[in-house]
């Protein structure tokens, strides 16, 4: 219902799509190697995230301890098997000699080591079982308890929040972002905490065995983690250009298939296949920059550990030749090895995942944080057998405090009336709708409805005295049923046929194979006539004492305006109705009619008496028909 003319302009990448259809969500790139959206304020942002999730942080303790002691059993594993092997060592000269191994290798010891071993695994597995059911039970009552929060916040925000916002973007707060915030908690903070107990237990279990492998191990490590970090700083920019040539490759190939005949009129076919090959090049070589930049880092992982393998092996060789150390040591080393080198590139992972959940996070509490409507629960008056009296006394508003839209605003509409809004695009007509159901609050002045102000009673109780019919056809997925009696679970069969019946869908629905259980989605389809017709026999069911039409014919045919519009005689009767409509010709038979332009009425009266005025009506109305002749 909104009048473009009137509400305060934003791109059009961002505006809304129609009902039940996510808007522009912009040409944002996805996929492995996007870069990370970087949050203003992330330490501020996860303490409001701490804070929302306070409840559940004794569990979150546990679970982090349970990681922490989990990969610290792992740690001490290998230098377990170190015993293990050290006690088969003393029995090697033994065994060379000829000596049977009963006798040479204390085989009861190794079997008391072996079966610490099973038991130390066995508790790291069971911790790490525990921490992982803790953390994905947690996190998933925050990811609903997040969703629920949006949800209701989004019946508590006034509708110009919707004016400056895009339906998608809020529909990427509900899910994107709250599923990053949950993956986050429910993988990353684990991951962290057992990455940094791995790396640190590790190192101190290396320095434990012996300090002069344990340098070797690191300086090997850091070296190839050195240059690592090198290629990935200078990737970066290959992948932010990838993401930006998939955006510019996508958003070209859109508009010129969209617009594929009005390209082929005008043969446009050359330029457009030039701007593509400009485009699919640019992409072409940032593409394969940045997947051969990033396809090093696994062979570079692999060079690094092999070439920590080898120093430990040749130092360790030396060592234990010179006596220094014993051959279990080098066994535990080369199992440390691998144990030190794996937490770095979890951490560095884990610390990108950290930045993106705190931009998710940002989003998600700067949407939580907006300005709600006024609550409204103290409010005992309500309104209760309403005859459809309405008046507007010296209304004033505008959708932001710099531009008035209405600027005083004045009728009294008796119960009954068919009252007509007219006018221009911009001239306030659904502007005065929308304050009439107290979509917006005024600036000025007042709306009674039977002589009450509707600011002294609940929202809810003046939306209940309204039906209403719009444009776009509001369907959702779900029975014909459904969709006629929606929201009034105690309407009765009966009434759902008789209401068909009265708008003429009856015959058409008891054509389909399951009749008014017959589920509207892609396999069943209806005209707009149709569509429009079951809206109609929606707002009968509402059985309102008000009603509202906005521009209900503009998108049928004149054959089905006819039926509809037949349709929407029978659902005037004995309401108050408001209708905006541009094709003048549905309007005549309306008890008054209010020309509006600017915000003000400027004619108001009925179709013969504002044709007789020869005024901006009568220009209105003949200018119709001239542009139809």
């Amino acid at each position: 219902m909104s009048e473009s003319a009137n509400r305060p302009e934003r791109p059009a990448a961002n505006r809304p799509g129609g009902p039940g259809r996510p808007g522009g969500m912009g040409r944002r790139g996805g996929g492995m190697g996007a870069p990370v959206e970087k949050p203003k304020d992330f330490r501020g942002t996860w303490k409001k995230l701490i804070r929302y999730c306070r409840a559940y942080i004794p569990a979150v303790i546990v679970a982090l301890i349970a990681a922490a002691v989990g990969t610290a059993l792992q740690v001490i594993g290998p230098n377990q098997l170190k015993n293990i092997t050290n006690e088969i060592g003393k029995g090697l000269p033994a065994l060379l000699n000829g000596t049977p191994v009963a006798g040479s290798v204390n085989l009861h010891s190794v079997v008391n080591i072996a079966w610490f071993l099973v038991a130390l695994y066995s508790a790291s597995a069971l911790l790490s079982f525990a921490q992982s059911y803790i953390m994905a039970t947690v996190t998933q009552r925050i990811s609903k308890s997040l969703r629920t929060d949006i949800s209701g916040k989004i019946n508590r925000l006034p509708l110009k929040y919707f004016d400056r916002s895009s339906f998608g973007d809020v529909m990427s707060r509900v899910t994107n972002d709250v599923d990053a915030i949950g993956q986050t908690l429910n993988q990353s903070i684990g991951s962290l905490v057992t990455a940094i107990t791995m790396f640190l237990g590790s190192l101190a279990m290396m320095f434990y065995n012996s300090w002069i492998l344990a340098l070797t191990a690191v300086g090997s490590s850091l070296i190839g983690f050195a240059t690592m970090m090198v290629i990935m700083t200078k990737s970066q920019k290959y992948f932010l250009a990838q993401q930006n040539g998939l955006g510019d490759v996508g958003a070209h190939v859109e508009e010129i298939y969209s617009s594929h005949n009005v390209v082929k009129v005008y043969n446009g076919g050359p330029e457009a296949r030039r701007t593509f090959e400009k485009y699919n090049n640019d992409l072409y070589v940032s593409a394969w920059k940045s997947q051969f930049l990033s396809g090093l880092m696994m062979p570079l992982m692999q060079f690094i550990g092999n070439f920590g393998y080898v120093a430990v092996c040749v130092v360790g060789a030396a060592l234990a030749l010179s006596g220094h150390i014993t051959f279990g040591v080098i066994v535990a080393f080369m199992i440390y090895v691998r144990l030190f080198t794996q937490p770095l590139a979890q951490i560095a992972q884990v610390a990108n995942n950290l930045q993106r959940t705190a931009a998710a996070g940002e989003r998600v509490f700067a949407f939580l944080d907006e300005p709600e409507m006024a609550d409204e629960h103290d409010k005992a008056e309500r309104l209760a057998s309403v005859d459809g009296d309405v008046e507007f006394r010296h209304v004033k508003f505008g959708y932001s405090p710099e531009k008035t839209i209405i600027h005083d605003f004045s009728v009294h509409v008796r119960p009954g009336q068919k009252v007509a809004i007219v006018g221009p695009t911009g001239a306030g007509k659904t502007t005065i709708v929308n304050l009439l159901m107290r979509f917006y609050e005024l600036d000025g002045g007042s709306i009674l409805l039977d002589g009450t102000p509707t600011t002294e009673v609940p929202r809810a109780n003046v939306h209940e005295q309204f039906c209403m019919v719009l444009q776009d056809a509001w369907l959702f997925e779900g029975t014909i049923r459904q969709n006629i009696v929606y929201s009034k679970p105690e309407v009765t069969d009966a009434q759902v046929v008789q209401a068909c019946k009265t708008v003429g869908l009856h015959h058409f629905i008891s054509t389909l194979p399951q009749g008014y259980d017959t589920v509207l989605g892609d396999k069943v389809s209806l005209s707009e006539g149709q569509k429009q017709l079951i809206t109609i026999a929606r707002a009968m069911i509402q059985n309102a004492p008000l009603l509202i039409l906005d521009e209900a014919t503009s998108s049928v045919d004149t054959r089905t305006e006819r039926i509809v519009q037949a349709a929407m005689d029978q659902l005037t009767v004995g309401r108050t109705s408001f209708v905006i409509a541009h094709r003048l010709s549905t309007i005549r038979n309306a008890d008054l009619i209010l020309v509006m332009d600017a915000g003000d009425v400027i004619e108001s009266g009925t179709h013969d008496d504002l044709l007789a005025e020869g005024g901006f009506y009568a220009d209105l109305y003949n200018s119709q028909f001239e542009a139809a002749a």
